[in-house]
């Protein structure tokens, strides 16, 4: 029988919670496998772990302080020990990611260079040979002139289009921009188009991931296997 993508999520993330320990600062990622392990570090700090929290996005933010949960932010210069976060891809080998789905991959990022450890959590239908393969690459833009941001990364990538949401309006981000989707059918080298696409004026940032994930655990049918980088 096959097990549930929920469950494999919920096994992901019960085995990067149980990473934390007392007295961490935890970055609390974005989207639905991170929104388990919230719940899962809710459930330990009602038992008595002692944590502060910082959130990737207002949804998780909410999130942790309804479960009881300390925060803090980045507004002061703070090392994290460890932050949980999900992807949508994660390239085999490599361990670079894409991230952004869900529209908060700014934010996302900016607590992962933060942090001494990002713990990435994924069912195994997230992990590819090649990025770029499963799921568009997001890429956070301001809304002014929007469409010569959109001409300009169109030369990295054949097919850009604006997230829209069901109103049929741009999709804005927590920090009040738009997300550009781009398709590639493989990425040939992250760190390269990561690099070119942050210089084009307008871009804020990439939901390319390079160099930052320390572990991934993946959930699959077979149980739970961690990589780390080759």
């Amino acid at each position: 029988m096959t097990t549930n993508i929920n469950i494999l999520k919920q096994q992901a993330a019960a085995k990067a919670v149980d990473l934390v320990e007392n007295k961490m600062i935890v970055g609390l990622g974005s989207g639905t496998t991170a929104a388990y392990a919230i719940d899962m570090l809710a459930k330990r700090v009602a038992g008595g772990l002692d944590i502060t929290a910082i959130a990737t996005s207002e949804q998780s933010q909410e999130q942790a302080e309804k479960g009881g949960i300390r925060m803090t932010s980045l507004s002061q210069p703070t090392e994290i020990d460890i932050t949980i976060d999900g992807a949508d891809q994660v390239e085999k080998g490599s361990l670079d990611l894409i991230k952004g789905l869900g529209g908060a991959l700014l934010r996302e990022k900016m607590v992962a260079s933060a942090s001494k450890q990002l713990v990435i959590i994924i069912d195994e239908r997230k992990l590819v040979d090649e990025l770029g393969e499963r799921s568009p690459l997001p890429v956070e833009i301001i809304p002014f002139a929007w469409e010569i941001t959109q001409a300009r990364i169109s030369q990295f990538c054949p097919q850009v289009t604006l997230r829209l949401n069901p109103n049929k309006q741009p999709v804005l981000t927590d920090g009040g921009h738009f997300i550009l989707d781009c398709q590639f059918q493989k990425i040939d080298n992250a760190a390269n188009l990561a690099r070119d696409l942050k210089l084009l004026p307008g871009v804020v940032e990439t939901g390319l991931f390079v160099n930052l994930a320390s572990l991934v655990i993946v959930a699959g049918q077979n149980g739970i296997t961690i990589l780390q980088k080759e």
